[in-house]
């Protein structure tokens, strides 16, 4: 087993077994796990699938997985957090990479599976694997920018893996994609930009009138469309203030409110305390 360190916002580890020996676990870290050789079975918050050489699995913080290893297998993990892309590594679009990262953290459809569904992205990974690789054991001038960007490509072409397998208008959408499901998953999708998430946008996008939409969404949630984006909205301001370095303005503009005043005003019905004491209270101890 080999451990490679990037002052621990990004660990790479290597495995080969004949048999799996740990239990069932979770970590509180992303992690791309690649299939170097070998066959078997992954199993991802219960849900088993088959695995062979070069699959990709992509497991978000609190995945609980396992492998059944029935051919020798060989394993490269790559393991980080939110910091990867935090101020403390040159990447020019943090807000964008956060976006990125809180859509894999709450997409409502990912499925324990090989993440890639074209061949190309497949191949395309893998190459951008083996760079990772190359500049992780020789360190080169500028390696950490390198590798941060590498990660960014990676994660941008599974994000658009998925996204196509969970297209509303993809035939191959699981037939247990049902309309809410939908519908949530476009305003999670959306939810930074303030007119792709209002009533009179949904109901053109889902081919229904505001009232039935709003009738609809409100028997099915318990709450009405608006409340529903107030509180994913919240959601992402409390992993924000929790995960990164944004200043509660940045934060503020980030997710489409007027400005810092707004933001905390919605923050304090749901807390019963600003972003500001949030921060320094409560994300601090987590």
């Amino acid at each position: 087993m080999n451990r490679y360190t990037l002052h621990e916002t990004f660990v790479v580890h290597q495995y080969s077994f004949d048999t799996w020996e740990a239990e069932p676990h979770n970590h509180n870290y992303f992690e791309i796990i690649f299939v170097e050789y070998g066959e078997g079975f992954h199993t991802i918050n219960g849900v088993r699938f088959r695995y062979s050489e070069n699959d990709i699995f992509l497991l978000a913080p609190e995945d609980t997985h396992h492998f059944q290893v029935e051919k020798h297998s060989g394993f490269t993990h790559f393991k980080f957090t939110e910091l990867l892309f935090s101020s403390k590594i040159n990447l020019p679009d943090r807000k964008y990479w956060m976006q990125r990262i809180e859509q894999l953290l709450h997409h409502p459809n990912i499925i324990p599976s090989d993440v890639i569904s074209h061949e190309e992205d497949r191949k395309i990974i893998w190459e951008i694997y083996n760079l990772v690789m190359k500049e992780f054991k020789n360190e080169k001038k500028y390696y950490q920018e390198i590798i941060s960007n590498a990660i960014s490509t990676i994660l941008s072409i599974i994000i658009r893996n998925i996204s196509d397998k969970y297209n509303p208008t993809n035939k191959n959408t699981p037939i247990n994609d049902t309309k809410i499901d939908k519908i949530l998953s476009h305003i999670r999708q959306n939810v930074y930009d303030n007119d792709l998430t209002k009533i009179n946008y949904m109901a053109d996008k889902f081919n229904m009138s505001q009232s039935a939409i709003s009738l609809y969404f409100k028997k099915t949630t318990g709450e009405s469309i608006h409340q529903y984006v107030t509180k994913y909205k919240i959601k992402l301001v409390e992993h924000r203030l929790t995960h990164t370095e944004f200043t509660i303005a940045e934060i503020a503009h980030q997710l489409g409110y007027t400005d810092e005043s707004h933001l905390t005003k919605a923050f304090k019905k749901y807390f019963s305390m600003s972003p500001k004491q949030y921060r320094k209270d409560v994300a601090i101890s987590t």
